[in-house]
């Protein structure tokens, strides 16, 4: 079977370009809508609807660099769904400071600590990204090895922790 990047044409790659994505996504869709398949045999319309289906979700998956690295890890196998993955003694000692300030932040009233939550939060992510960056590029230039990739899915676990945080945040800073 197919993976979304022989679907689309595209190298394995932690940043598929966008309108390449796009432009093959309209191109799928216009030939597989179920619609053009309305007379077809039984089996042509099945076809058109997994076809379509799975162009619907390569679409999604490779607009959204979360699902994009998630997706990468999956062909590689080196994520499970609902996994339960152990992060760093390091990086959790780390949380502890920022989970302290965002209870803060949600038991006052005061703005300072919200802010500061945010704040730390916003730091959290700016690090996240460059390190996840660095790592996402070196593969993107063609290493792809299993040691590169257990790094990356480490990192993909740090910012599923790191967006449980920020929707605790979200959900205090609304009025």
């Amino acid at each position: 079977m197919l993976n979304y990047f022989e679907l689309y044409g595209l190298p394995v790659n932690f940043h598929p370009d966008a309108a390449a994505v796009k432009a093959k996504f309209y191109q799928l869709s216009r030939q597989y809508h179920p619609d053009r398949f309305a007379n077809a045999e039984e089996e042509a319309k099945l076809e058109s609807l997994r076809m379509s289906a799975m162009n619907n979700d390569a679409y999604k998956t490779l607009n959204s660099p979360d699902a994009t690295m998630a997706y990468i890890l999956k062909l590689n196998h080196l994520l499970e769904d609902e996994e339960k993955y152990s992060l760093p003694n390091a990086f959790l000692m780390e949380m502890m400071d920022l989970n302290e300030a965002v209870s803060d932040a949600e038991m006052g009233d005061d703005d300072s600590s919200r802010a500061t939550a945010k704040d730390a939060l916003e730091e959290q992510l700016n690090t996240w990204n460059e390190a996840a960056g660095k790592l996402t590029a070196q593969f993107n230039a063609g290493d792809h090895s299993e040691t590169l990739l257990l790094q990356i899915k480490d990192y993909y676990f740090r910012k599923k922790y790191l967006l449980r945080i920020k929707e605790r945040i979200d959900r205090f800073a609304t009025p």
